[in-house]
């Protein structure tokens, strides 16, 4: 799994913004108070915003294939199919 920092200061990666929108965040100031994100040096926030409702990161596509704030990784796991598809794959590699 790759983790994506979006504020490297404090160490938050994407799945952290992602889970804090997901519980309600709406805006850089919430995510500021749950999270720290941009409160050092202030790089991230623009990239932070595009996580919250109406963002970049939040569109259809991106929730759809678990890049925005609703992720399928849960799902995906315990798919059966999915658990065939990835132990043929690592056999070939």
């Amino acid at each position: 799994m790759v983790l994506m920092f979006v504020c490297i200061c404090n160490a938050i990666t994407e799945r952290d913004v992602q889970a804090a929108v997901a519980d309600g965040a709406g805006s850089l100031s919430d995510l500021q108070a749950q999270l720290g994100i941009a409160t050092c040096c202030g790089c991230c926030a623009e990239t932070a915003v595009q996580y919250l409702p109406g963002g970049h990161y939040d569109s259809p596509l991106h929730n759809e294939h678990g890049l925005g704030a609703r992720s399928i990784a849960g799902p995906a796991a315990n798919d059966a199919a999915a658990t065939t598809l990835v132990e043929t794959v690592a056999r070939r590699a």
